[in-house]
This record gives structure tokens, C-alpha cells and sequence, in this order.
């Protein structure tokens, strides 16, 4: 039986721990968390604070895996590509989990390679900043170079903002180094893509859907298939190759995200692993894609097919996130969470989760980890899809202090 470690064990590394050993596979797992869920999951694991690399390498070679990945992570990333190299397994190399979890050197790259993208400078001091404004122009969006789950992330239309700003994107950052991007309205898309032997397939095209204000960043909603009309989602399909190509993925799952602007199509960012924020069911509930299986053949060395990321069918879904305002949630310390059954059981709903417990504080919508559960609905269209998951998620009744 093969073994094959993951990187990380929270939440959304559980559900494809599970999948690795539906399919025969022994699980490791390390995370720096003891109570993370997907440990209790695995066959071997091990808390291990994977920021220390030659302490995940370590204990990488303690459990002994013939393959090593990440889900969800893009700060595992790098520490998979390392063990990876030490262990002598197959990955996607140093170089390339480095341009792929680190913004200016991914901007850089995508500059040399001609993919469309924002203006853009890197940026270390209040200095810095304030020239990069003069260059790139407003607005913009202050962000960590290295960082994810849109912590640290800011629009900003002022100079004044921007300096009020850099200091919370550098606390993000392992680096001490934040980037300021042009910003431009337009819809955004999230890609699902695999490249294998240097082939890219891209899978899906769905809109992202987020608020305004401080929490612009969080993906409220997913709609599958995309809105944009269908030569707009022909260029962000050869954008989002052409990002794959560039940062020099071969083997892998890929996330390329692209903006459609009145302007043209420009590449957002791109990560090298199976998504957060449950787009791997994207794949799977609308096109009957297993990206999971696919990452984990990868992981091993092993060859993936035509077959298995062929489409074998289109059915439109949304998924809503549980979220305070403009979601269903209302914010305070909560006190007691009801109406979940009523969720699970309203028309169109394949599958409804919360993570709401007594005790916790809701608070407005500014990172990632605000986000409490989700709700995914199928339907003919993928508006009807997210009219019937609106509704499921209005259903859940919180209380709060």
C-alpha cells in the first residue's frame, strides 16, 4: 500500500484525506495544529509546524510517503516542493513553488511570458509605496507577497490609505515585502486547470463573487458555468494556460484567477495546488472531474489519462457561503445555531455545511476564515442554481448575545 503525506490537515485538507483513503491509499499528515480534524483522519500524523522546513522534512522522512502534496495551502506549498526534493518524490520543483505562493516574483514571471496583468511594484517601505502609487496609479490593491486567505488585503484610492494600509500587509508577510496592483473592475472568474507532461487542460470557468467594502477580497459565491460572454471566456481560458506554461507547471493541479474587464482579460494571481474554497467540488459536481484523485496521482508519479479530466457532464451549481452582511449570518458572540436540518432539505441543495459553534464571535466579513459554512445547490441554470442555495442559506436561524 502507498503512502502519501499531506501537508497541512484543516478542514478542507479533511474531505481529501478521506478520498485519498477511499482509494487505497495509507495517509501521513503534519500540521502545526494538534486538534486539526483531518489529523484524526489520517493513518500516521505528526504536529509538525511546516513553517520549519527541515522539521517537516524530518518528519516527512519519518513516515516514509511515496508522494507529498498539499490541499488548500499556498504557504505549504513551498514545504512540499522541499520535502519533495529531500525524499526524492515527484513535484513541482523549488523554483516554480516559489513563483507560484510569491506575488512579485509570479508578477515578474507573468511580465517576462506576456500574460496580461495588472500594473504592479513590490514594495518593503512607506517609501516604496508612495512611489509605487505615483507609478501604477489608483486605485489599487495593497496585498502580502506571500501570504493567502486575503489577510492583509486592502483597496485602497488614496496615498494616505495606502501608507495607513502597508503596515498590516507586511505583518502578514514571511517576507516583510507586500505588492501594489492596479486595480480594475470586471468579473471575476476562477479557472480549474491540469497540466500534464506541459499540456494544460483548462477545466471550468466560474464567476467569483464578493463584496464591496473592507472584506472586497472573500469569495462570497461560486456560479458555474461563467456569465462572460463566450469570447471573453475563450481568452481567459488561453490567459489561464498560458499562466500554467509560464510558471513552469508541468505536472499539477493548477488555479489560475482572471479578471474580465471592459478593458480586456488580465491574470489575477495563480496557485499550484487543489483550491481552497471548495472549487475541487466545482470541478467534481459540474463536470464529474475528481481533481483530488487527480492531485494525488500526480503526487505519486503516476500517469493521469485523457479520461480522467475529460468532462463528463455540465450541470450548473452555486455555492453560497455562510457570511454576515450581505450574507445570511447577523454578527455577535453566538448562542445557539437552529434550522440546519431545514438547510440540508430545501429544493436544489446537494450538500450544506456549518462551522458556527456557542461561543464563537461572527464578525463581519474581512478574510477568508470569516466565511462559517457553505451551501451548494444544483439547477438548470446557474442563477437558479444560486437563487435555490440563497434560499437554503436564509433558513439557518443564529442567535447571537
Amino acid at each position: 500500500m502507498k503512502t502519501v503525506l499531506f501537508v497541512g490537515a484543516g478542514r478542507h485538507q479533511r474531505r481529501a484525506i478521506r478520498r485519498a483513503k477511499e482509494l487505497g491509499l495509507r495517509v501521513g499528515a503534519i500540521d502545526r495544529n494538534p486538534d486539526a480534524p483531518g489529523l484524526a483522519e489520517a493513518d500516521v500524523a505528526e504536529t509538525v509546524d511546516f513553517v520549519d522546513v527541515p522539521a517537516a522534512v524530518e518528519a516527512a522522512r519519518r513516515i516514509g510517503p511515496e508522494g507529498v502534496l498539499t490541499v488548500s495551502s499556498d504557504r505549504a506549498v513551498p514545504v512540499v516542493a522541499a520535502i519533495a526534493r529531500e525524499l526524492g518524490l515527484p513535484g513541482i520543483g523549488l523554483e516554480t513553488a516559489h513563483l507560484a505562493t510569491n506575488k512579485p516574483a509570479m508578477r515578474r514571471r507573468l511580465a517576462e511570458a506576456g500574460v496580461p496583468q495588472p500594473r504592479f511594484a513590490a514594495v518593503r517601505t512607506h517609501a516604496d509605496a508612495l512611489a509605487a502609487v505615483e507609478e501604477i496609479g489608483l486605485p489599487a490593491v495593497l496585498k502580502p507577497a506571500d501570504s493567502a486567505g486575503q489577510r492583509g488585503l486592502s483597496l485602497v484610492r488614496s496615498a494616505d490609505e495606502v501608507e495607513a494600509r502597508l503596515d498590516d500587509a507586511l505583518a502578514e508577510s514571511q517576507g516583510g515585502e507586500a505588492i501594489l496592483e492596479r486595480f480594475h473592475e470586471g468579473v471575476e472568474v476562477n479557472c480549474l486547470a491540469v497540466a500534464r507532461g506541459g499540456d494544460v487542460s483548462v477545466l471550468t470557468l466560474s464567476d467569483r463573487r464578493r463584496p464591496d467594502g473592507s472584506g472586497f477580497g472573500v469569495c462570497l459565491v461560486h456560479v458555474f458555468p461563467t456569465t462572460v460572454a463566450s469570447e471573453a471566456a475563450a481568452e481567459v481560458a488561453r490567459v489561464a494556460a498560458a499562466a500554467v506554461r509560464a510558471i513552469g507547471l508541468a505536472d499539477s493541479v493548477a488555479y489560475p484567477q482572471v479578471l474580465v474587464s471592459a478593458d480586456g482579460v488580465r491574470l489575477v494571481e495563480i496557485a499550484a495546488r487543489v483550491p481552497a474554497g471548495l472549487m475541487d467540488e466545482v470541478s467534481r459536481l459540474g463536470i464529474g472531474v475528481d481533481l483530488v484523485e487527480i492531485a494525488l496521482r500526480q503526487a505519486l508519479g503516476e500517469s493521469v489519462s485523457e479520461e480522467m479530466v475529460r468532462p463528463r457532464l455540465r450541470q450548473p451549481l452555486a455555492i453560497r457561503f455562510l457570511t454576515a452582511e450581505p450574507g445570511p449570518l447577523p454578527t455577535g458572540t453566538v448562542r445557539s445555531v437552529d434550522g440546519f436540518e431545514h438547510v440540508l432539505a430545501a429544493p436544489g441543495v446537494v450538500a450544506a455545511e456549518s462551522y458556527l459553534v456557542p461561543g464563537e464571535t461572527i464578525r463581519p466579513v474581512r478574510v477568508d476564515g470569516d466565511r462559517r459554512g457553505y451551501v451548494i445547490a444544483l439547477g438548470e441554470t446557474g442563477d437558479e442554481a444560486l437563487a435555490c442555495a440563497e434560499a437554503a442559506a436564509s433558513l439557518i436561524e443564529v442567535e447571537v448575545e
